[in-house]
């Protein structure tokens, strides 16, 4: 029987030798006017899955079914080999008595790899598999290099990373989880639809980058001659549309932050922002909750497990203030001690935390280190310090506090929302102070930004702003324990 090889395990040597065999296949091919690229369509009727799943209006019938050869079993006058198409994997049976000699003896000569056409007659095996006799066979493609091992899969990886072709090929449960990407994609802008958001598109390339503390990439416009940032959020473009009078927009977009990498980061990912004129973050966490759900119920459900911890997605979600959350989790009462005193007792609980720091960012890192690992079932964190709020409205209630949330699943950030500042005299002096921040080394803090503050200028009305990440969103939902697994073509440093 012959299987895919496991690429991994085979050495350049190996690979080098197999590859001159089947290019001595295609030459030969070739010399008898059969060159398989000179083939420019197939007319194919039917699909692995709509046999299967139809099998009694197939059975007997004729089809015309395409894909890779990913096993082969040669028994003299009659062989079996699997087919993978689009949809999965179907069983071809070839005799020498019904393709005639010349035929069967080409299909013997075929490489696992290969992309091929059949057509035959849908049937039932002795042991009971769903099969198509085949009357004919046609190479569509010839493939030069062996594939990965069929029965474990590809595990190597850094190679599925960067050939993710194989690794689509290799493991089917990761084509399954970016068929689910691609729902839950479709899923969040049916949602936003129904709901009355209008999806715009805004520009990659900024002049001053903004919307996030991060650091950003920086290219060169020739024409112009002024470097130019890639985005790092969408926000600041889509408030200046609420000003314009678009009441509810939203961006699915690509975002690119020049920061580190590890399971949760990749320097290019994928977000959906939403503004609403006239709503707050309450109206968010209802908006955030709503959606999620139904992304969840649209590939599985609400009762999921992530990394072998099952996690309940079933609304109401849990709500808590920041200072309430590290009261809870740490014991650290920010309404009543110093801060000094909270510093000292932050580092013994194993905070790396400075001397010096203000009462909210002293606040927000007992948080984002002692706290944050703990949130597993869905939380709303809400009311985060003005320092790390830039472009949160304050709380009428508490002015070093902000109207923003951001929502924890499997203590990772999921969501983050504000009610939106729309103050531009605030808004400019919340951008000195972040530029304050930059000029003594922070380069994730913001710049000025003085077409959003004219923007502002002219009256952003009362609204309500939201971010998911859509990777990490489809992390949830599939089980996956990194960023890389469910982008199809992560970042990656280049092989030497």
């Amino acid at each position: 029987m012959q299987d895919i090889k496991n690429t991994e395990a085979q050495t350049v040597e190996d690979i080098s030798e197999l590859k001159k065999v089947r290019v001595e296949k295609l030459e030969e091919l070739t010399a008898k006017g059969k060159n398989p690229f000179e083939i420019v369509r197939f007319d194919k009727n039917a699909s692995a899955k709509e046999i299967f799943e139809k099998y009694s209006e197939y059975e007997g019938k004729k089809v015309a079914v395409a894909g890779r050869l990913v096993s082969k079993r040669v028994m003299g006058k009659a062989s079996f080999c699997h087919i993978l198409d689009g949809s999965g994997k179907i069983q071809g049976y070839f005799r020498r008595d019904d393709m005639g000699e010349e035929a069967y003896s080409e299909f013997k000569k075929l490489d696992v790899g290969d992309i091929i056409g059949i057509w035959g007659e849908v049937f039932t095996t002795h042991m009971g598999e769903i099969s198509i006799k085949v009357d004919s066979c046609t190479l569509l493609s010839k493939s030069l290099l062996p594939l990965p091992e069929k029965f474990h899969g590809l595990k190597d990886p850094d190679l599925r990373y960067r050939q993710r072709y194989l690794d689509l090929i290799a493991n089917p449960e990761v084509r399954d989880t970016f068929v689910k990407r691609t729902k839950i994609v479709s899923a969040v802008r049916e949602f936003l639809d129904s709901e009355g958001y209008l999806e715009v598109d805004t520009p990659v390339l900024h002049t001053v980058p903004g919307g996030a503390n991060a650091r950003p990439f920086i290219t060169h416009h020739n024409t112009l001659d002024i470097d130019m940032y890639m985005r790092i959020a969408t926000e600041l473009h889509l408030k200046m549309l609420v000003v314009g009078g678009f009441e509810k927009v939203y961006e699915m977009g690509r975002i690119f932050r020049n920061e580190g990498m590890d399971t949760k980061h990749n320097p290019e990912f994928t977000t959906v922002e939403l503004y609403s004129a006239y709503q707050d973050y309450n109206d968010m966490m209802d908006i955030a909750e709503r959606l999620i759900c139904f992304c969840a119920e649209k590939v599985g459900g609400l009762e999921i497990t992530y990394q072998g911890t099952p996690v309940s997605l079933k609304r109401p979600w849990r709500r808590i203030t920041m200072i309430d959350a590290v009261r809870e989790y740490t014991g650290l009462d920010f309404e009543k001690e110093e801060v000094s005193e909270l510093i000292k007792k932050a580092r013994s609980q194993g905070a790396n935390i400075k001397d010096g720091l203000s009462w909210g960012s002293a606040l927000y890192e007992c948080f984002d280190q002692l706290v944050e690992s703990k949130l597993i079932e869905p939380t709303f964190v809400l009311d985060y310090p003005v320092e790390v709020s830039p472009l949160a409205k304050k709380k009428p209630s508490d002015k070093r506090l902000t109207e923003r949330f951001e929502l924890f699943i499997t203590a990772r950030e999921m969501a983050n929302a504000f009610s939106e500042l729309n103050d531009p005299i605030d808004q400019r002096e919340r951008f000195k102070a972040q530029m304050e921040a930059r000029a003594a080394g922070d380069e994730e803090a913001q710049m000025m930004n003085e077409e959003f503050v004219t923007a502002l200028e002219y009256g952003l009305p009362p609204t309500g702003g939201l971010g998911i990440g859509i990777d990490r969103l489809v992390m949830l939902l599939t089980d996956s324990p990194s960023i890389r697994d469910v982008l199809l073509f992560p970042t990656m440093k280049p092989v030497k």
